[in-house]
């Protein structure tokens, strides 16, 4: 199931919660001062950008969705320049303004790309409850795919039961970025998305792939939430949901340069996504590559469409798709999860040509993931004689895994893969040539699975065989 972009532009998203603003002094720092052991900085750039609830509304509008914002903010200076970027942006603000408090702001001062010292302007909202909200939200539910609540515990979302009640009622899924040790308070909600910190916070420790699923589910089960995805940094991220098995995908592997407002990006895709009717697995995937995007960044940033496109049709690194037999068991693991037919198909590939080049492009389009099984240098030599392989294993499948058509590439050391084809059991076993598809190896146990077994037919007057005669053919008549 290859990934694409769900129409963005389709989705309308209603983002509730913290409203706060980043402010960013860049300078550079050439001396210690004379009155303190601290560093001078020679501030050159003012900079200033929507963080919180407003952080993930400016990345729904990045990814050309459709959000409108309700939160709270004083009645003052930052809150006009944080209405004034949003809106900018495309986001549609619903504020509302609190008479005599101050909107929450965020110093960052910064040097060679360094932080140095945050400085937190903030009092709170005391007495703002989550219902004083809903004379904003009500109106705005009926026209969104999705609301995210964006929980900083800056006190917007105290109580946020009155409007994951509302949404409910609207018929309008919930997801939640949560904050502080009790989870219950988002009962009611249909996903909420965790750090790991987060989860073992609320959880205990989750040192292994076991326990952290132990410690999700007891979680949704006790605060009736259906669906909980946890971000794991550079592992990654796991989504589980009721009645059904984990889903992992991998971080894209990327130097972080600061991890400031990712868990925005990771729910403002998300959410963006599913308003735009993507399934749960391909939001999943598609936040996750944005989060990998994200953090290469510096403070509070948006993704935009563009990059993740990119990201999506990335040049794979060298040597990625080669994989041993137990790597092998776990990309299936996943793929199978996320509901992707896998082809299989095996051969020596000892010298390279058009001809297999079409065929793995044949193979490759009746399925999903193409996985190709690569006979060792020995069970080579005894189907084919001395002299070959001619190019080592390693070498073969180096070449192999740098095909577009291909997606894994494993070795077999058996005369036949019969047995790597009774461990794989693939939705499409094909072969190429003149084959009966009884007489191909591992026909019965594909079929006796479900799958089938499909025989292709080679580029005529290409063979590896036929390469060779002509090399040697040319040495002679030299």
């Amino acid at each position: 199931m290859k990934l694409s972009l769900p129409p963005f532009d389709q989705a309308r998203v209603l983002v509730v919660g913290d409203l706060m603003l980043d402010r960013y002094w860049h300078g550079g720092t050439d001396r210690i001062s004379p009155e303190a052991p601290v560093p001078v900085v020679h501030v050159r750039d003012i900079e200033q950008r929507p963080g919180g609830a407003g952080n993930v509304a400016l990345n729904l509008a990045a990814l050309g969705g459709h959000a409108d914002l309700v939160g709270v903010t004083g009645e003052d200076e930052a809150a006009a320049e944080l209405a004034g970027l949003l809106e900018g942006a495309g986001v549609a603000c619903h504020f509302r303004r609190q008479a005599g408090a101050a909107t929450i702001t965020k110093l960052r001062v910064i040097s060679r790309h360094q932080q140095l010292i945050r400085l937190d302007f903030e009092d709170g909202f005391p007495g703002t409850r989550a219902a004083d909200l809903l004379p904003q939200v009500e109106p705005l539910l009926a026209n969104c795919g999705a609301v995210v609540l964006s929980d900083y515990a800056k006190g917007a979302l105290r109580d946020p039961q009155p409007l994951i009640q509302a949404a409910r009622a609207a018929g309008v899924p919930v997801l939640v970025d949560p904050k502080g040790r009790d989870f219950s308070l988002y009962r009611g909600a249909d996903l909420i998305t965790p750090n790991l910190a987060e989860l073992e916070g609320v959880a205990g420790p989750c040192p292994d792939d076991e326990s952290l699923e132990r410690a999700a589910r007891d979680v949704m089960e006790r605060c009736g939430i259906p669906a909980l995805l946890v971000t794991r940094g550079a592992a990654g991220m796991t989504l589980f949901r009721e009645g059904q098995a984990a889903v992992h995908q991998p971080a894209r592997a990327r130097e972080v340069f600061d991890v400031t407002g990712a868990g925005d990006t990771v729910i403002a895709t998300l959410a963006g996504a599913l308003a735009a009717g993507a399934t749960f697995e391909d939001a999943m995937q598609l936040a996750n590559l944005a989060a990998g995007i994200v953090v290469g960044k510096l403070g509070t940033a948006t993704v935009s469409l563009a990059e993740i496109e990119r990201e999506i049709y990335a040049p794979r690194a060298v040597g990625q798709g080669m994989l041993s037999r137990t790597e092998l068991a776990e990309v299936l693991r996943r793929a199978r999860a996320a509901g992707e037919r896998v082809v299989m198909t095996n051969g020596c590939f000892d010298i390279l040509h058009a001809g297999h080049v079409a065929y793995l492009a044949q193979a490759r389009a009746l399925g999903d993931r193409l996985l190709v099984a690569v006979n060792d240098d020995a069970s080579v030599r005894r189907l084919k004689g001395e002299g070959r392989p001619v190019n080592p294993l390693d070498q073969r499948m180096a070449v192999l895994a740098a095909l577009g058509a291909v997606d894994w590439v494993v070795p077999f050391s058996e005369d036949t893969p019969a047995d790597l084809i009774a461990e794989v059991l693939p939705d499409v076993l094909v072969k190429g040539g003149d084959y009966r598809p009884e007489a191909i190896a591992g026909h019965d146990a594909v079929v006796a699975n479900g799958g089938e077994v499909r025989v292709l037919d080679f580029m005529d007057a290409c063979s590896t065989s036929a390469v060779v005669e002509r090399i040697r053919a040319s040495q002679e008549q030299r």
